[in-house]
C-alpha cells in the first residue's frame, strides 16, 4: 500500500548532526541551489500551501528539515547552496550540515532529488553535487523547476541541455516542474514511490 503523501508533518528541524533522526525510515533528500524552489516543490507535492516555508530571501534555510510522510519515509530538505551574500560562517555551517548528512552514515538514503532551475541550467555548484552523487552511487533524479517561465519550445531545449551535460549522465530521470502550474507534480510523486519500491 502506498503512503498517503498528504499526511506529511515537519518532524525535525536539525541545526546539527546530533539532531538527525536515528530511526531506520528511508529518506529522500532534496538538494539544489538557494532559491531553486525546494520549499515550493515540497508544498506542491504534499498538496499543502505552507507546510514548507517559502522564503523571499535566498539562503535563509540554515537547517536540515525532515518531513515525515505517513509514518513511512522522510522527505529531507537540505540547505540551499551557492548563495553568495551569506556570511562566511553561515555558509561553512550549511556546507558542514549537508556534508554530514551524506557522510555521517546514519541516514538510509533511498534517493536524492536534484533541483535545477530550468531557465538557468546546471550551475557549477549543481555540477559539483551531481558529480558527488554519481561517484557515491546514490540513486538520483533531476527536477527542472520554474518551467512556467519558459515557452514549451524553450523548456524542451533547456531540458535537452541538462540531459546532455556529462554530470547528468548518472541520473535516473528528469522532470520538468512548475509549482505555480502544478506541472510535473504527479511525475515527482511517481519518482518518490519508485525510489521507495512502492
Amino acid at each position: 500500500m502506498k503512503p498517503d503523501i498528504a499526511r506529511t508533518t515537519l518532524k525535525i528541524t536539525a541545526g546539527s548532526v546530533t539532531q538527525f533522526p536515528r530511526d531506520n525510515e528511508p529518506q529522500i533528500a532534496l538538494v539544489g541551489r538557494s532559491n531553486v524552489g525546494k520549499s515550493s516543490l515540497l508544498n506542491a507535492v504534499i498538496g499543502r500551501k505552507s507546510l514548507a516555508r517559502v522564503s523571499s530571501v535566498p539562503g535563509k534555510t540554515v537547517t536540515v528539515n525532515f518531513y515525515e510522510v505517513d509514518g513511512c519515509f522522510y522527505l529531507v530538505d537540505l540547505p540551499g547552496y551557492g548563495f553568495a551574500k551569506g556570511a562566511r560562517e553561515d555558509k561553512r555551517r550549511w556546507s558542514a550540515l549537508t556534508d554530514a548528512y551524506f557522510t555521517a552514515g546514519g541516514a538510509r538514503i533511498a534517493a536524492v532529488i536534484q533541483l535545477v532551475d530550468l531557465k538557468v541550467g546546471i550551475t557549477a555548484d549543481d555540477e559539483m553535487m551531481l558529480d558527488f552523487l554519481n561517484s557515491s552511487g546514490i540513486r538520483h533524479f533531476i527536477v527542472a523547476t520554474k518551467a512556467d517561465k519558459l515557452s514549451r519550445t524553450q523548456a524542451e531545449a533547456a531540458t535537452e541541455r541538462i540531459c546532455s551535460a556529462p554530470c547528468a549522465a548518472g541520473c535516473d530521470g528528469i522532470v520538468q516542474f512548475s509549482a505555480l502550474k502544478k506541472q510535473g507534480v504527479d511525475a515527482v510523486i511517481r519518482l518518490l514511490f519508485e525510489a521507495l519500491g512502492k
